[in-house]
């Protein structure tokens, strides 16, 4: 097995959950216990602290071998309560929390070791500084403390602006695309959720209370596949548990008020309103799962090009916030309502031809002409790298593969036999290749203050980074024309 590249590291500081990195052998004793008590579970255990809790579980205190040295080594008496000498209170963290924040946390503070809880604040780990650390330099530390932000919308949007230079810094240091798409997803996804309980924190200090019931913030698109560029707009709704016995109208009330104050937090720390209205805002995309199911299902069996373009909508979405089980609930009827729909997978296959790829005659790009702004360009996104998402997206609809990225799609499609190798190759080299000179565009547009966008003109492009794109265009059209012809049996387009 070959060691883990550094860079990857690195990067898994932004990806990577306080679980991920924490010790769940830690030891822990009640308040009650003696200072000899502590000594002697320091010693036993191969931890370097030890945490005291109440009877519930819960951290009130810790301990670590400095505050024995400091603290109870030839001062205090073995049979002292610990409570006279712990470090308490003291702070936790989620277990579920981002590593980069906890490390931010631990860095602010100055403190070395790092109590984790469940959701019920019950201790489950703790997390040392130094096993968080193992790879660090100082601008990944610089980096980390810019994302972890004030808690506050102002420092969040902090953050966001932040994300340019620090995916510029990753593409610079060879981290591959992919790893940087996961690494903006994961940052824009948490600040989707911090905004969530900042604007709920708001609600509840207005005097309009807690949520009536549970509910999951969802977003689609690139997010839900974990494929974010640098600027992505929202694309956002709200997964309501079903109706209880509450006033339905007083809480579709709260939830839209939620919705209209999200989406405007949102706008303000940098994820522009979306064109296309498809936010929380919209009834459309703010219902009880119940709803939610029923909707699908009459997009599905209606067929019509705007049910289609909904349900490719809904098509990749993930839960940043709230009940998780909402969304696998959602995502598993959708799974079994389309994976045996001949019908409406043939009409998803035509509909996507709606977006073409850039290759024409002789192999000539297909250039923007209807846009004076982006004229001469391509739109490396909507006639390239979309057409190949949704060709991959339709086979494994029809397969019921779960995998939400479009790698992990290809890749669980050639698993499966129905890609050979050479086609698997293609398709992963296709999405790598453009999706690179996508954020590389990106970064550089934001370097020079210019506008941040999927357009990119041929002629800032090597010869060979254009024939890798020739060759990329042809085989997503290969791609899409074969699963066309399976799915219509039209095999001339």
């Amino acid at each position: 097995m070959g060691e883990e590249n550094p860079l990857t590291s690195q990067t898994s500081l932004y990806r990577d959950l306080v679980r991920d990195t924490m010790r769940d052998d830690c030891r822990s004793i009640g308040a009650d216990a003696t200072c000899g008590d502590a000594v002697v579970s320091l010693r036993e255990g191969a931890g370097t602290c030890v945490v005291v809790t109440d009877p519930a579980g819960r951290p009130v205190g810790i301990l670590t071998e400095q505050d024995v040295a400091r603290r109870i080594a030839f001062i205090a008496k073995p049979e002292q309560p610990v409570r006279d000498l712990m470090t308490g209170p003291v702070r936790t963290i989620s277990a579920d929390e981002f590593l980069f924040h906890a490390v931010a946390t631990m860095r602010r503070l100055d403190i070395r070791h790092l109590p984790a809880v469940d959701g019920n604040g019950v201790l489950v780990g703790v997390l040392r500084l130094k096993d968080a650390l193992f790879e660090s330099t100082p601008r990944l530390m610089e980096e980390m403390d810019a994302l972890a932000g004030d808690g506050g919308i102002e420092g969040l949007r902090a953050v966001k602006g932040r994300l340019a230079e620090i995916a510029g810094g990753l593409l610079d240091d060879g981290v591959p695309v992919p790893q940087i798409q996961a690494l903006l997803t994961e940052v824009n996804n948490d600040v989707y959720r911090r905004v969530t309980d900042l604007v709920m924190e708001d609600m509840a200090r207005a005097g309009q209370g807690p949520p009536p019931r549970e509910f999951a913030v969802i977003v689609m698109g690139s997010g839900g596949r974990g494929e974010n560029f640098i600027f992505p707009d929202q694309d956002n709704g709200l997964i309501l548990a079903d109706q209880g016995d509450g006033d339905r109208e007083a809480e579709d009330a709260w939830f839209l008020e939620l919705a209209r104050r999200l989406t405007q937090a949102l706008d303000t720390v940098g994820f522009p309103l979306c064109r296309g209205d498809v936010m929380a805002t919209n009834p459309v995309w703010r219902q009880p799962l119940a709803d939610w199911k029923r909707q699908f299902s009459s997009w599905v069996a209606d067929g019509t090009a705007e049910s289609l373009r909904y349900c490719d909508i809904i098509s990749d979405f993930r839960a940043v916030r709230g009940a998780e089980d909402l969304a696998q609930s959602l995502r598993r009827h959708m799974l079994d309502t389309v994976s045996a729909n001949r019908s409406f997978l043939r009409g998803l296959a035509t509909e996507s031809e709606v977006a073409g790829v850039a290759l024409g005659f002789f192999d000539r790009f297909i250039l923007v002409r209807d846009d004076e702004l982006h004229e001469g360009t391509i739109n490396l996104k909507q006639s390239g790298l979309l057409p190949l998402v949704e060709a991959v997206r339709i086979v494994a609809f029809r397969d019921s593969i779960a995998a939400p990225s479009t790698l992990g799609r290809i890749d669980a499609l050639g698993e499966a036999g129905y890609l050979d190798r050479d086609e698997r190759d293609y398709l992963s080299g296709a999405y790598h290749h453009l999706a690179g000179l996508i954020l590389r565009h990106q970064v550089a547009a934001a370097r020079d203050g210019k506008e941040v966008s999927y357009y990119v003109a041929p002629e800032s492009l090597t010869r060979r980074e254009k024939d890798v794109l020739v060759d990329s265009f042809k085989a997503i059209r290969r791609f899409r024309d074969r699963v066309r012809a399976e799915l219509t049996g039209d095999i001339f387009g």
